[in-house]
């Protein structure tokens, strides 16, 4: 699979749709709790995919397929492949999609099946790919853990699940969004130590625009106001 410079890339998928009848770049939020919300003060509205969809503006529909308590690992305890947001998210026909799960693979039931993470992983983004719509895949590093809870935990996630996750992206030549560095340094912002509250999510949301756009120099993009919030 051949890959292009982010504009180039935009500008694809905005012809594509144009001639397709289509007038929007569809994007999927595939994960976990983070990604759905849990713990969001108005999750509704400051979700990170619907903080998305309103920094990306016209021109894209931003949905969230996030599960709580999702894992990578088809044979985790909480396989995200046998959900209905999997199905979901296939049938929303993307032209993008935003991969964020591992934070429940690092818990010890999970993670004894670490063996198959990176084929699990690398199969997601097989199946994304094959898509008609041969959407643009970006694989998201885990935010870090500040509080070891529930089984998930900051060694397993930084020493174990990063490393694997970027050695399929580089195997798949798969661009990734560095959440761990972006979520870095914020504990304020993740009140239970694992999920982030409505100011963390606009970082998380903020990082994914900026992959997306190719602006990963620009971090102080207008945060459009919602009528009523």
């Amino acid at each position: 699979m051949r890959y292009f410079s982010f504009p180039a890339v935009l500008v694809f998928f905005l012809q594509a749709a144009l001639l397709s009848g289509e007038e929007v770049i569809r994007v999927a939020c595939v994960g976990d709790s983070i990604t759905f919300g849990a713990g969001v003060e108005n999750r509704g509205q400051n979700n990170y995919p619907k903080v998305l969809g309103r920094l990306l503006g016209a021109g894209y529909e931003t949905r969230n397929f996030g599960v709580n308590g999702a894992t990578l690992l088809k044979k985790g305890d909480k396989p995200y492949w046998k959900t209905g947001a999997f199905k979901a998210a296939t049938g929303f026909k993307p032209h993008i999609v935003i991969v964020k799960l591992g934070t429940n693979d690092s818990k010890p039931q999970n993670w004894k099946h670490k063996g198959q993470y990176a084929a699990d992983l690398a199969a997601l983004a097989d199946h994304f790919a094959s898509l008609p719509t041969q959407p643009k895949i970006w694989l998201c590093k885990p935010a870090p853990v500040y509080r070891d809870r529930w089984g998930i935990n900051e060694k397993t996630v930084k020493g174990e699940v990063i490393p694997l996750l970027e050695g399929v992206a580089k195997k798949k030549k798969l661009p990734t969004i560095d959440l761990y560095k972006a979520l870095s340094g914020i504990k304020q912002h993740f009140p239970d130590g694992i999920h982030p509250n409505a100011k963390g999510a606009e970082i998380l949301a903020r990082a994914v625009y900026q992959a997306i756009k190719g602006k990963a120099k620009r971090t102080n993009v207008p945060l459009p106001v919602v009528a009523g919030h």
